[in-house]
């Protein structure tokens, strides 16, 4: 099957044309992290301020991945994998495009994090976790998603009875019950603005 697929990638525009024309340096921001720890806020947060300080950044968030490209998936291991699997794909698409992706995703394993990885390339993926304590995500529940878990309403929800490994040498670290909104996206912009200026 694959002899009948021919590649053109190389005859397009390259990664580094689209970069200069963009005036910026494409990267994989990958922010990691338990269900109400605040991912998304700050994804959304740092968009913002990436386009005020002449960036231009997406995001990719679970929940509207979920109900789009991946809506055919559930939240078994292998269908997991998938998600991740897809969501790399598409942030390696925009990263060959010169734009920075926020990748807002629980991606609860080290394993499924790493396959992220070995897709995106170990020096375009910049892994950030976002750390709430559990009983902190708990109590934001925002989604109402923990009471369910806690009922028997969902199952394999992580945190609850589907582990959450953190990430043992993240990039960053921002721990959400300690910090602002503001604060964590200083912090974080701070630290990729020498990496994607040109």
């Amino acid at each position: 099957m694959t002899e009948n697929i021919h590649p053109i990638f190389d005859r397009l525009l390259q990664r580094t044309d689209r970069e200069k024309r963009l005036n910026q340096r494409s990267k994989v921001l990958w922010l990691t992290g338990l269900s109400g720890s605040g991912k998304s806020t700050i994804a959304q947060a740092l968009e913002r301020r990436m386009y005020n300080e002449g960036f231009f950044a997406q995001v990719l968030d679970g929940d509207n991945i979920r109900s789009g490209i991946n809506n055919n998936l559930g939240f078994s291991i292998e269908d997991r994998q998938e998600n991740i699997r897809r969501i790399a794909e598409i942030a390696k698409l925009y990263l060959q495009s010169g734009v920075i992706t926020l990748n807002s995703f629980i991606s609860p394993t080290k394993e499924i994090r790493n396959f992220a990885r070995s897709i995106i390339g170990e020096a375009d993926f910049i892994e950030i976790y976002i750390n709430a304590p559990l009983e902190v995500c708990e109590a934001r529940d925002v989604k109402g998603l923990y009471q369910k878990a806690r009922s028997g309403a969902i199952k394999g929800f992580t945190g609850i009875d589907s582990p959450y490994e953190a990430p043992e040498n993240p990039a960053i670290e921002i721990k959400t019950n300690e910090t602002t909104v503001e604060e964590a996206v200083d912090k974080i912009f701070k630290y990729i603005q020498p990496i994607i200026s040109q």
